[in-house]
């Protein structure tokens, strides 16, 4: 008798149903079709060839995973039904007719409920995002791009997911960090290519590949094993010879991978080094160890420190000038911005054979968080200039001046900021990178390992461990080596400035006076930036000033601030004085005015200085 449509049609539902039922407790796919290499025992890694569409997450687990969730979740809803519909049959029927009955109250409840629940996948939202950020960020920056290199090569479908084959923990760049590499068990690819893209697309340096081709898994672990020693102490016989045979112009910065000795030329590669870290990457003990080798081979070394404390080890050493208050910063950069000037003149008159040194001593200028510098001369010298005086702190125009000086003026910058073509970067994030050293692509992985960084010169970056040196070493070996030029940075307050020559950046930032007469002598100290006093006049003889028509002593005599800081309050600075005028209520009144030009008596002037209250340590007021 021939089958009807109706037995065929049961015939196939229950020839589906048991199909079902197979898979079901196989732990294969409901549908039937397998997209992975996954088996009941263990999980997938790749998609099978000749696959289409979208591959889910759940085709990489193992049969057993997959059985296991199956019956946990049929169970619990057994377990929910047998609850509700047998044990407690009566007070399930009897709220559900009270529902029925009333529903308002439900559905308040019900309001209030999603209320919180949303508020609480809200929150779990922001939580699982901040959690796994870092996650993300390793599948975005690395993981991803090292799949799409390796898809090819490797022949794997593109519907492969690249975290069932790269095993790529989160802190790859560690030195006991291992790297794993799942590859097909067909061997039909390259494996010189495959090691040439894992260590371009990781940014590794020094490390071996291990390949494991025997038996049923296939993969190449990935170790590092040239890596820069754990630390680098100076107190280190090996490491102080090193440093002792370093050039003047080449500071040891630290040791790389197999040894290597890792110095920036000041002379030959950049006049300025970028030194870029988080909290607690070593920047200080960066600029310690480049600082005290300068001073070492007889630098002047100018730190200018808004902190206060940043380098304890370096004030009271011979060569070596501490700024800390902003007043103090303004005027030392501009003075340095005179003596960049002053060396580019005399270069120009020696000619192109000329020896450097005869230029002047090298310079070093240590500028601590410089963005927050520049903030505060920005402000500073908008409380303190006058009327006609330009906008933009002539501090901060003496530094771009200075940054952008060649090589051959021997004045070199430690900051950070994007001027220098040396950089020093250590726990630096990827957008830190991308600003600071483009050039190089990708950005080798970060590391938390203490005085572990990245120096880059030359286009090419070199994993490096920093020098170490205490506080008490540095200070040892900055004094033990070339004696610095006396008397040059001894000074701790601000710089008194001569009026400079007419191409220098008074113009910008002057208010008209008398000029000074012409000194007859040089300075004691040919290198220092601590401008001489101008030669007294002879007893009785003429003098060359202009005004004023009374003699500088007069105390009745109305003076400019100007010429009160050049005659009558030895010790205070113009910019002090400036200060003072726009923020202390007890700063004397102006007695006359000379065109746009302020004049106050000097008496007053004296009596407010005597009386006036002395900075503390720690503020940026007046001195």
């Amino acid at each position: 008798m021939a089958q009807t449509k109706f037995d065929r049609q049961v015939e196939e539902t229950a020839e589906s149903v048991a199909f079902g039922i197979g898979r079901f407790l196989a732990g294969r796919p409901m549908d039937g079709e397998r997209k992975t290499d996954a088996t009941f025992w263990r999980s997938g890694t790749r998609v099978l060839p000749k696959v289409e569409g979208r591959v889910s997450r759940s085709s990489y687990r193992a049969g057993w995973k997959r059985l296991t969730f199956r019956i946990s979740s049929l169970a619990a809803l057994g377990a929910g039904g047998y609850q509700a519909g047998w044990v407690h049959q009566d007070a399930t029927v009897a709220t559900a007719q009270q529902i029925w009955a009333n529903p308002e109250p439900v559905l308040a409840a019900v309001e209030q409920t999603g209320i919180a629940a949303a508020s609480t996948a809200a929150v779990t939202t922001a939580a699982y995002f901040a959690l796994t950020r870092k996650r993300r960020e390793l599948m975005r920056e690395w993981v991803l791009p090292l799949h799409e290199a390796l898809a090819l090569p490797l022949r794997l479908p593109e519907q492969t997911d690249p975290r069932r084959y790269l095993h790529i923990p989160r802190d790859f760049s560690e030195d006991d960090a291992v790297i794993r590499v799942d590859v097909p068990g067909r061997l039909d690819f390259s494996k010189d290519l495959v090691v040439d893209i894992i260590t371009t697309k990781l940014a590794l340096e020094g490390v071996t590949f291990s390949w494991h081709l025997a038996g049923r898994e296939t993969y190449v672990t990935v170790k590092k094993t040239r890596k820069p020693p754990a630390r680098a102490a100076f107190t280190e016989p090996k490491v102080r010879e090193i440093v002792a045979a370093a050039k003047e112009s080449a500071p040891v910065i630290g040791i790389g991978s197999a040894g290597r000795i890792v110095t920036v030329d000041l002379d030959a590669e950049s006049p300025h080094i970028l030194v870029n870290a988080s909290t607690g990457g070593g920047k200080s003990v960066t600029l310690r160890c480049i600082a005290c080798q300068m001073l070492h081979h007889g630098s002047l070394v100018y730190v200018l420190d808004t902190k206060r404390i940043s380098h304890p080890w370096a004030p009271g050493l011979p060569g070596v000038t501490y700024c800390r208050d902003i007043a103090d910063i303004h005027d030392q950069l501009i003075a340095l911005g005179q003596e960049g000037r002053r060396r580019t003149r005399v270069a120009d008159e020696l000619g192109i054979d000329a020896d450097p040194k005869d230029i002047g001593p090298r310079l070093l200028i240590l500028l601590e968080e410089v963005n927050a510098t520049m903030k505060m001369l920005a402000r500073y010298w908008e409380k303190t200039r006058e009327s006609g005086d330009p906008k933009v702190s002539p501090a901060v125009d003496a530094l771009n001046e200075i940054l952008y000086m060649g090589r051959q003026l021997r004045m070199h910058v430690l900051l950070v900021a994007q001027s220098a073509t040396a950089r020093i970067l250590a726990r630096y994030s990827v957008n830190a990178w991308r600003m600071l050293a483009p050039e190089i692509h990708p950005a080798p992985k970060s590391t938390k390992h203490h005085g572990r960084a990245q120096v880059v010169s030359g286009g090419s970056a070199r994993e490096t461990q920093i020098l170490f040196f205490t506080e008490a070493e540095a200070r040892e070996w900055a004094t033990t080596g070339k004696p610095a030029p006396p008397a040059a940075g001894a000074q701790t307050g601000p710089v008194p400035l001569h009026k400079p020559p007419a191409d220098s950046l008074t113009d910008a930032w002057s208010t008209p006076t008398p000029e000074l007469p012409p000194a007859t002598e040089p300075p004691a100290d040919a290198w220092s930036l601590t401008p001489a006093p101008a030669p007294a006049p002879a007893p009785g003889g003429p003098t060359d000033h202009t005004p004023p028509p009374t003699a500088p002593g007069d105390d009745d005599q109305a003076v400019g601030l100007r010429q009160a800081a050049e005659h009558h309050l030895p010790g205070i600075t113009l910019a002090a004085l400036r200060f003072a005028r726009a923020n202390d209520p007890a700063f004397p009144t102006p007695a006359a005015k000379r065109g746009t030009e302020l004049l106050y008596k000097a008496r007053d002037l004296k009596k407010w200085a005597r009386n006036r209250p002395r900075a503390p340590t720690g503020t940026t007021d007046l001195d």
